[in-house]
């Protein structure tokens, strides 16, 4: 029988040699390095050969030997391997077979990239501290940056070739970590915060490379995401298909991450026995191990299985890894498994696992079990472990339940808060370690409940009898805003301005020049879920955005003293920017923002006919498809004895148009 030719490097080549050697089907694997060597199987089916090949090397190996198939398992950036390799299968008669890698979507947050020469260049124009993930190969092009020893730390694989090659480039030191992964995404965030890193530069390495992991971290340590895409979109075939082509079962292939014959993510209620459904301790009992959270694992040891501490989906696969004798396993997951559970991810992160969800008991539907009243009209929100704007949801809902979120964020926290933006009038209802015998019940108002001491798990139930109805348009009055000698954009043109500018609930908004924040506020009112970052330069204005942003309930609305673009550089890049004032440095402004965000939605209105000439010329300059401009001329009443008189204001012209994609200073 000839063997099979797979090309590796690569978790899923790993994963096919051992597939090959428990099927017993002959294989050489070829690698890179003799460190990818050394982590191929040892059998006696499948025999393992390390070394650099090019397209001549590759055709002498096909021609020496009848391989009636070949595997390219390389990485996804390794594209002229594969270039190489599809064309010597060409040229000697072999049939290819491209093992493609999952794509993971990144978001809309990340700077992407079509190669790591754009993201030096996107890097030179930024400042802090830089985490390179993208391998030690392409490691000496960042050395084109002027600071690169001062900003730059790389992570690379822990081998002595690639390290010596770094120190070879001069990265040593600080500026160089070697560790092998997979890395968890608690290990990267440690690593972010550890070196400061205010970006990350990495590779769409999909799940088996630990792409999710890095981009939850980066997310939670600030750091923006600069993503170099892959090079070319592939054809090819999944880990499974590729199995079905060798004539491989996948279940029947022996590898050390075969997944069971089933995972069951089991709600287990609110922590006692006593909470769990008949479905949920069927699943208990039929599942060979039972994994769980430290606190859950106590209230399951009564089925009598080998038991786990974990909970995520890396922590599963590492428990298979180690355990594989296991191939039916039961997660219990606190409450409900889809209240905030870590349900979600499981599924979106075990594609290729035959995954039942178990309902359980939710704490929102057992709070208000125990006090007694429906919860088909309660809005429900978590604080625990995420952030979310609780006033906005408690300023437009009568009731709104919400999971506490530990430290600095407990039920006398979310009390504080509440005063804090003028919801002390509501009733607040607060849940202490829900179905234990220590559970405790108390109700009160936030300025009653916030002086008591919490610990332990905590829910709120939040009560507002002057709940308003959710606005469908902005609608916030001139009044309402403290205005002292600042400039404000009035009620009609902001309005205006806000439709053009097409906000979405997690928009990540700019308001440059923001004065008394009236378009600021009314932003951060209408992407709720999201963040406004208000841009103000005048000491009484950042006063009263201060006050508009306490009086008007807006904690989603950041403050950002400073003048502009200067002041721009430390933003997260924007989704929407509206440019209310710019002291003439509209230009200027609009490269912080396109280079951050070229797709940014971006108004701007003008009054003076000099911000209509600089606003006019960088747009002959900078065509956009979709760009809008109106003119607005408001007239208003005032009364004039027993008539009313119509007063004409100034005329503005508002600008709106959406970045290309393309669009940059030139």
């Amino acid at each position: 029988m000839s063997r099979v030719l797979v090309f590796g490097g690569t978790s899923e080549g790993r994963r096919l040699a051992e597939a090959l050697e428990a099927g017993r089907v002959p294989a050489l694997v070829c690698v890179a390095t003799e460190y990818g060597e050394s982590l191929l199987p040892a059998g006696q089916y499948v025999e393992a050969a390390a070394g650099r090949l090019d397209q001549e090397a590759m055709e002498e190996l096909l021609r020496r030997e009848p391989f009636r198939q070949v595997v390219d398992a390389t990485h996804p950036y390794a594209a002229v391997v594969s270039q190489n390799l599809k064309a010597a299968c060409a040229a000697c008669g072999v049939p290819y077979l491209r093992l493609l890698r999952q794509e993971t979507p990144a978001g809309e947050d990340c700077v992407a990239v079509g190669s790591v020469e754009e993201a030096v260049q996107y890097l030179a124009g930024t400042q802090g501290t830089v985490l390179l993930t993208t391998g030690s190969k392409e490691l000496a092009k960042y050395t084109a940056l002027p600071d690169w020893r001062q900003r730059l730390v790389a992570r690379v694989l822990s081998t002595g070739e690639s390290v010596d090659f770094c120190r070879s480039l001069g990265f040593e030191g600080k500026n160089l970590i070697a560790m092998q992964g997979p890395f968890s995404e608690e290990l990267n965030l440690a690593l972010l915060r550890q070196v400061g890193a205010r970006y990350l530069v990495t590779k769409e390495s999909g799940l088996a490379g630990g792409f999710p992991e890095k981009l939850r971290a980066a997310r939670r340590a600030g750091a923006q995401v600069v993503l170099v895409r892959r090079p070319v979109q592939e054809e090819g075939y999944t880990f499974s298909q590729v199995l079905e082509q060798l004539g491989l079962e996948a279940s029947e292939t022996g590898t050390a991450e075969k997944a069971p014959r089933s995972l069951a993510v089991v709600g287990v209620g609110m922590g006692s026995r006593a909470s769990l459904t008949g479905e949920a301790e069927e699943a208990f009992r039929q599942a060979d191990a039972i994994l769980a959270a430290g606190r859950v694992l106590p209230m399951l040891e009564a089925f009598g299985k080998p038991m786990g501490q974990a909970y995520r989906s890396e922590q599963v696969r590492a428990y298979v890894r180690e355990h594989p004798e296991c191939r039916n396993l039961a997660v219990g997951v606190s409450g409900d498994v889809g209240f905030y559970s870590g349900a979600k991810k499981m599924l979106e992160e075990l594609p290729d696992w035959r995954v039942r969800l178990v309902p359980g008991v939710s704490s929102p539907v057992y709070f208000c079990a125990r006090l007694g009243i429906p919860w088909e009209d309660v809005a429900l929100i978590s604080l625990h472990g995420r952030q979310a704007n609780l006033p906005a949801a408690v300023r437009n809902h009568r009731r709104v339940f919400t999971l506490a979120g530990g430290k600095d964020c407990s039920a006398g926290d979310i009390c504080r808060q509440l005063r804090a933006y003028g919801l002390g009038h509501v009733q607040v209802t607060v849940g202490q370690n829900l179905s234990y015998p220590e559970e405790r019940i108390q109700a009160g108002s936030p300025e009653e409940l916030e002086q008591r001491q919490w610990d332990g798990l905590q829910v709120l139930l939040i009560e507002n009898p002057e709940a308003e109805d959710t606005p469908a348009v902005p609608w916030l009055p001139d009044e309402a805003f403290l205005r002292g000698k600042a400039p404000m954009t009035k009620e009609e043109i902001r309005e205006v301005a806000l439709c053009k500018l097409r906000l979405t609930q997690r928009a990540v908004a700019w308001d440059v020049g923001a004065g008394t924040g009236s378009v600021s506020v009314e932003m951060a009112r209408a992407a709720a879920s999201g963040t406004v970052y208000a841009v103000e330069k005048k000491p009484e204005a950042l006063a009263l955005l201060r006050e508009n942003r306490r009086r008007l309930g807006v904690p989603n609305l950041t403050v950002v003293a400073g003048t502009a673009p200067e002041a721009l550089e430390e933003l997260p890049a924007p989704t929407h920017v509206f440019l209310g004032g710019t002291s003439g440095n509209f230009r200027e402004i609009l490269e912080v923002v396109l280079r951050k965000n070229p797709r940014a939605r971006v108004v701007a209105t003008a009054v003076t006919l000099e911000t209509l000439s600089e606003i006019t010329e960088w747009l002959a300059e900078h065509p956009a498809a979709d760009l809008d401009v109106a003119q607005i001329t408001v007239a208003k009443a005032r009364i004039l004895g027993h008539y009313h008189l119509m007063t004409g204001g100034n005329p503005v012209v508002v600008f709106s148009f959406t970045g290309d994609g393309q669009t940059s200073a030139k």
